[in-house]
């Protein structure tokens, strides 16, 4: 019972976070041409591994030439 008020200020700076970590992959993810809500796949563990090498790696559509 003690460590209730504890648990929202851990929520609060989970989210902050979070935030910290998701909105620069969102930027990241719009300028290579992919849709934004992609970046929300940073916060999954492994997933965030796997994530980071597909933008590594992957053509970007938004330096794709056509012609």
């Amino acid at each position: 019972m003690m460590n209730e008020p504890m648990l929202g200020a851990q929520f609060f700076w989970m989210m902050v976070m979070a935030l910290i970590v998701i909105v620069p992959f969102w930027r990241i993810c719009r300028k290579a041409g992919f849709p934004g809500w992609l970046s929300v796949l940073i916060l999954i563990p492994l997933v965030n591994i796997a994530f980071l090498y597909f933008l590594a790696f992957a053509r970007w559509p938004s330096h794709r030439t056509f012609g």
